[in-house]
């Protein structure tokens, strides 16, 4: 036995074995103890009742050296992966709307694992079909190589459409959100019963946003820093106008009815442009079928008459 086959073989094992372990991963993951999941609160409070048990110093002697250990090579594997920051990705992934189910601190976390899963499954099944079709170790690394770097844009690329599917709902919804805004603020009354009304009667992404304000100026925050916030983390840049102009009018008590409905309308005519220029791609894409297929059909049919007219002439 060649060292090549010897290096396909255990190759092969080990891709069946990553393949195997994500699949009993998926399908039964080991339960979270409630007692870990219940320490971070409840170690404050015993803090605040005389308990000296500070969380870190507790989390460090649970986990224990080799714990720790595998988490900074866990997170060196997420680097390595994904080079974006943790404040930008966690941004990303709220404009995404994944994760939801987690708490804001968590979805990062959540995400690099989920693609530095992705990866390694990549880079093993690369790995073993490079060696199966190259049948070598140089192959084998080669498609190794090419499914690692597949595996870790997967999980990008699935944030980046969920970004741009969400961007274009919060689209269409914010036209219809701006109109009943301005139909409101003619009625009269201030920006926080507007946003009340608004968020309590319609659903949708924007919808959403426009709660979390509600709840952040119910908090105790300011409404015009809370709509400067949400401008700021919004995943749709009309939408970010939107509550800009919101937050001058909350601030400075002007009259919000002509700017919501300029802003409608300039969504509408955003709108529109963005259909023609889909309509003219698409009609430019159904030229492609026309040219290469009916293009040398019809030269087929004008050339098919012309050798017998050339041996007819000679003859």
């Amino acid at each position: 036995m060649t060292a090549a086959t010897l290096a396909t073989m255990l190759l092969a094992a080990g891709a069946s074995a990553t393949a195997v372990a994500a699949l009993v991963w998926q399908m039964a993951r080991p339960r979270t103890a409630l007692a870990t999941r219940l320490r971070p609160y409840t170690v404050p409070a015993r803090t605040m009742l005389g308990d000296r048990h500070d969380l870190a110093v507790a989390e460090r002697r649970e986990r224990g050296p080799l714990r720790q250990a595998l988490a900074r090579v866990h997170g060196g594997l997420h680097r390595l992966v994904d080079h974006s920051e943790d404040a930008t990705l966690a941004l990303r992934l709220r404009h995404a709307g994944l994760l939801t189910d987690l708490p804001a601190e968590q979805r990062v976390a959540a995400h690099r694992s989920q693609q530095l899963g992705h990866a390694a499954l990549g880079g093993t099944l690369g790995g073993a079909l490079g060696a199966v079709a190259l049948d070598g170790a140089t192959g084998a690394l080669v498609g190794a190589a090419l499914g690692l770097v597949a595996g870790a844009a997967r999980a990008r690329a699935r944030v980046d459409r969920a970004i741009t599917e969400r961007r274009e709902q919060a689209r269409v919804e914010l036209y219809t959100i701006n109109q009943l805004l301005a139909l409101h603020a003619r009625a009269g009354g201030g920006v926080a019963q507007m946003l009340q009304r608004v968020s309590t009667r319609t659903s949708g992404i924007v919808a959403e946003e426009l709660a979390d304000v509600v709840a952040s100026h119910r908090g105790g925050r300011p409404l015009d820093r809370a709509l400067a916030q949400a401008a700021r983390t919004s995943v749709e840049p009309a939408a970010a106008r939107t509550y800009r102009v919101l937050a001058t009018g909350a601030a400075h008590g002007t009259d919000l009815t002509e700017a919501l409905r300029g802003l409608s309308e300039d969504i509408r005519e955003q709108r529109a442009e963005a259909l023609r220029r889909t309509a003219a791609r698409r009609r430019a894409a159904m030229l492609v079928p026309t040219v290469l297929l009916l293009a040398p059909l019809m030269l087929l049919f004008v050339g098919a008459p012309l050798p017998s007219i050339v041996f007819d002439a000679l003859s």
